[in-house]
C-alpha cells in the first residue's frame, strides 16, 4: 500500500471534495468533509452511529487504541452531519451503505473502508496526489500544526504518544523545521 500524505493546499482540499461528489457520489464527499473535521481513523469514522452524537459532541471508543474519543463538533461537521441526517432519517450509521437497504433481512452496515479507499484513489490519480483514507486525518493534523506550531496539541488531537510519530504522520519534514528556525529570530 502506497503512503498517503496530508493535503497542504486549501484549494486542493475543496477540489477533492468536489471531485468525490461528482466522480463517485455525494456520500464519499461527505466522508471527506466530515473526516477532515473529525481527524479519526477511517475505521472509527465509518463506524459512527447517529446515537454516538450527543449535544454537539461525538463520543466513541477508538477501535485501534481503545481510547475514548470525545470530540466537540465544529460548525462544518455539524452542518454536514445534519445534512446527512435530514437526507436519511432512517439510517443508523452516519455513512450507511445503501446496498444494505436493498437486501431484505440484512442489518444496516456502514460503507466499507475499501469503497472509500477506491473512491479516494480514483480522485487522487486524477489530481496526481497520494490520496487515501488517512489523508483526512493527516491533513487536519497538518493544518493544526501550521496554525499553532504546537506539536503537543496535534498529538492530543490525534491521540498520539510520540512527537516524532506525529511530525512524520502529518508530513512535517526536516526542511520545514529548519526553515522555522531560520525564519523565527528573537
Amino acid at each position: 500500500m502506497a503512503e498517503v500524505h496530508a493535503i497542504k493546499n486549501e484549494d486542493t482540499i475543496r477540489l477533492v471534495g468536489h471531485l468525490l461528489s461528482i466522480r463517485c457520489n455525494p456520500q464519499m464527499a461527505d466522508v471527506w468533509h466530515i473526516g477532515l473535521n473529525l481527524a479519526l481513523r477511517i475505521s472509527d469514522l465509518l463506524s459512527i452511529r447517529f446515537e454516538d452524537i450527543h449535544n454537539e459532541r461525538l463520543i466513541i471508543r477508538e477501535r485501534k487504541t481503545g481510547k475514548l474519543a470525545n470530540i466537540q463538533l465544529n460548525t462544518k461537521a455539524r452542518e454536514h452531519i445534519a445534512k446527512v441526517r435530514a437526507e436519511h432519517p432512517e439510517h443508523i450509521y452516519l455513512f450507511q451503505s445503501y446496498k444494505c437497504q436493498q437486501l431484505k433481512n440484512k442489518p444496516p452496515q456502514p460503507i466499507t473502508r475499501r469503497a472509500v479507499s477506491m473512491a479516494f484513489q480514483q480522485v487522487g490519480q486524477e489530481l496526481n496526489i497520494a490520496l487515501g483514507t488517512h489523508s483526512m486525518r493527516k491533513t487536519r493534523g497538518y493544518f493544526l500544526y501550521q496554525s499553532t506550531k504546537d506539536i503537543g496539541r496535534v498529538m492530543k488531537m490525534l491521540r498520539h504518544t510520540s512527537e516524532g510519530v506525529t511530525l512524520r504522520y502529518i508530513g512535517i519534514t526536516q526542511d520545514e523545521v529548519d526553515q522555522d528556525f531560520v525564519s523565527l529570530e528573537l
